[in-house]
């Protein structure tokens, strides 16, 4: 099989999206398979692309504005321009986004190729009428989640052309510490110290603001609760300018620093930037939290977490319940409840004292569900059949 992925900027930074798309091609090439990749921005991943791809090609915009003719002139002839692009009997177009399909339905039938659309995200109504063309006539789909998969469903694509494939993580590079204690000493953290994390974006939809005041009524019984957020503040992209803007993440992060200091926890919250190998953190935490406001399509950083022995509290939002099931449901709570997020964190975070073996039943529940192998193996089924028809 030959895949030509399109990918808006192929970076560490922005979020489980770019990861996913990284580990499936990086993992399906040593499978044996071959991948193209098509991006608009670089990012600090293109080079690691460069090392397996048999080529990778820059695509001036994804998409164009109707009401500015040379933005439409300039799509077809990007498009045009993907004609040098070698394809084979099993190539097969594949949009890591909902905001490439544009382009990847016409490469597809330019190319006269199949096409599969990757959804990570829930259907969103500001989806322009040229994305929603192309996705109504998309041949195949891959949702992470069944949640996200039903909200594509109520926005009119057929049920029995999505096939949905749970994320996995590497449990190479996830895995419980060798050495707890000497983990925390290179982070500089007591061992007496309950440790709180949060990994992800800095984005107004993360609810990091309820992980803060949970974290502050916590404290009046928890004299040693720390805790750490590690992520970069969300850039905002103009989807027809392509431009950037960092106003809004950064401001978002200046408010949860002020909050902070005004519940009188400034001093037990520690933002600790973006981190390119997470795991330390989620060795040294006690907990870590997902505490999303929005529909959260699956959430990475859950199985991360779980496959580093450290349990995750997280909203009832999105396809996280699909996640935390059997006895870690009992770490489900409301979102926008920081109340509820408290009561939840006060009864897990002793833990290692009360349950010592729930580390390695949240190691083994990543094990059984989800493993980075089981999820390119489900990702490789549906493109092999979507490369056949």
């Amino acid at each position: 099989m030959h895949l030509i992925a399109l990918e808006r900027v192929p970076s560490s930074d922005r979020g489980g999206q770019e990861k996913n798309l990284l580990e499936i091609c990086r993992d399906l090439v040593n499978r044996g398979h071959k991948v193209t990749l098509l991006y608009e921005r670089e990012g600090n991943s293109l080079d690691q692309y460069r090392e397996f791809c048999e080529s990778v090609w820059h695509v001036d915009a994804y998409g164009f504005d109707r009401r500015r003719p040379k933005t439409v002139l300039q799509f077809f002839r990007n498009v045009a321009g993907m004609g040098k692009i070698p394809v084979y009997k099993d190539s097969i177009v594949f949009s890591n986004t909902c905001h490439t399909v544009t382009f990847g339905y016409a490469l597809s039938r330019f190319r006269r190729l199949p096409f599969v659309c990757y959804f990570q995200t829930p259907f969103s109504s500001d989806l322009n009428r040229q994305n929603q063309f192309a996705l109504a006539h998309t041949d195949r789909y891959i949702a992470v989640s069944h949640q996200t998969k039903q909200t594509w469903v109520e926005f009119g694509l057929p049920d029995s052309k999505i096939e949905v494939v749970h994320n996995g993580t590497d449990l190479r590079q996830f895995k419980s510490p060798q050495d707890f204690l000497a983990t925390r000493q290179q982070w500089g953290i007591s061992e007496h110290a309950k440790v709180v994390s949060y990994a992800g974006r800095i984005d107004p939809e993360k609810g990091i603001e309820y992980l803060i005041k949970a974290v502050a009524l916590l404290a009046t019984q928890e004299p040693d609760i720390k805790l750490m957020i590690a992520g970069r503040p969300v850039v905002h992209i103009n989807a027809v300018k392509g431009t950037e803007c960092e106003d809004k993440g950064m401001n978002y992060q200046r408010s949860l620093e002020q909050l902070a200091k005004d519940l009188g926890i400034g001093d037990r919250v520690q933002f600790v930037g973006h981190l390119s190998d997470p795991a330390s953190l989620y060795q040294i935490s006690d907990v870590s939290v997902l505490p999303s406001i929005w529909a959260e399509p699956f959430g990475r950083s859950i199985i991360e977490s779980l496959a580093c022995g450290t349990p995750v509290v997280a909203s009832r939002a999105g396809g996280i319940p699909e996640i935390l099931t059997g006895e870690l449901a009992a770490n489900l709570v409301p979102a926008r409840d920081e109340k509820a997020l408290a009561k939840r964190l006060s009864e897990i975070i002793h833990w290692r004292e009360t349950d010592p073996g729930l580390g390695q039943r949240c190691s083994d529940h990543v094990v059984n569900h989800f493993s980075l192998e089981s999820m390119i193996s489900g990702v490789e089924k549906t493109l092999l059949s979507a490369a056949k028809t």
